[in-house]
């Protein structure tokens, strides 16, 4: 059998409440080895490993936390005696952890995150099922070089477009429009597809050792948002992601705000509060070319890939390059 590591970070599937019930529960409070003497059937899968490396609510993740989380896989995945890596880990920020490991991981090694959405004590709790699919899927070998994966439901989605659409069911996420990779039926895999973009191996940001990154903030347009939202941001931010409406649209009073502090050296990436969707370029709502496209990512994850490709460089061409690649 496989060596299977699992790095737990908290979230639900590590939460605690009164027994029975899905909500008003503590997110983070059960350790990993309680979680895995609860699904006797993983030895029969792997060899296991545990490692607790944190124990927190998934809005207690940071970008330091990312760091340390990508170090301590990039360190694993070295060793000859490990397959493969299951990540626990809370489902508010699931979505953005997983693209950050897709772009910062050097490895082929299987690499799949889940959680839950009740918590261990809750009445058919769905975290143990996740993380026992999750271990089958790391163990399998079509897992390897399909960058950083979601497990939930038994259903395989790919890091970078995995995305919580529901905040009350079990089967909580999706990925826009494009499909999933593939499904579990119990233990056995089943692909069907594979992402086209850079991650992993390919990744630049990949081959980079981080200690802290740049700033970078979100913006969401309304009707009638103050462009002093856009100032304020840029006082301690590098870089601003602008959710705008409909095709990452804003007002005039937002757009001679953007060229202004665009001259200053900020670095805009427009994307849209739409949950399906592309974001271009735009001659109308970007006439003098200051942001870059977000292409398909949501506002949250394209922070993730400024923050990196600030890291790398800070002119908008090849930052616009990335947000093509990647």
């Amino acid at each position: 059998m496989k060596t299977i590591a699992i790095v737990a970070t908290g979230g639900t599937i590590a939460g605690r409440g009164q027994i029975g019930k899905a909500v008003a529960y503590h997110a983070g409070e059960m350790d990993v080895n309680e979680i895995i003497e609860s699904i006797p059937m993983l030895n029969q899968v792997a060899h296991i490993q545990e490692y607790q490396l944190m124990n927190v609510d998934s809005n207690e993740m940071t970008p330091q936390r990312w760091i340390m989380l990508s170090r301590q896989i990039n360190e694993l995945v070295e060793r000859d005696d490990i397959d493969g890596i299951v990540v626990t880990h809370g489902t508010d920020t699931l979505d953005e952890t997983a693209y950050f490991l897709n772009l910062t991981l050097h490895t082929s090694k299987p690499v799949v995150v889940t959680g839950a959405m009740r918590p261990a004590t809750a009445t058919s709790a769905d975290g143990p099922y996740n993380l026992y699919q999750a271990v089958c899927l790391a163990a399998d070998d079509g897992a390897y070089n399909q960058g950083v994966m979601g497990l939930f439901s038994s259903t395989i989605y790919s890091g970078r477009d995995i995305q919580k659409v529901n905040n009350f069911k079990v089967d909580a996420f999706e990925q826009k429009a494009f499909g999933c990779l593939g499904y579990m039926q119990d233990h056995e895999v089943h692909f069907f597809s594979k992402t086209f973009k850079k991650h992993t191996l390919q990744s630049l940001f990949s081959s980079q050792n981080y200690n802290d990154l740049p700033a970078v903030g979100i913006a969401y347009f309304y009707a009638g948002a103050s462009h002093e939202i856009l100032y304020s941001l840029a006082l301690n931010h590098q870089g601003i992601i602008l959710t705008g409406s409909g095709s990452g649209n804003y007002s005039q009073d937002w757009l001679h705000a953007i060229e202004d502090l665009s001259k200053q050296g900020v670095i805009f990436v427009r994307c849209s509060r739409v949950s399906q969707g592309i974001v271009f370029d735009d001659e109308v709502f970007d006439p003098h070319h200051c942001c870059i496209p977000g292409n398909t990512l949501t506002p949250q994850k394209a922070r993730v890939l400024l923050m990196l490709a600030l890291t790398y460089t800070h002119d908008r061409q090849r930052i616009k390059e990335f947000f093509n690649e990647y």
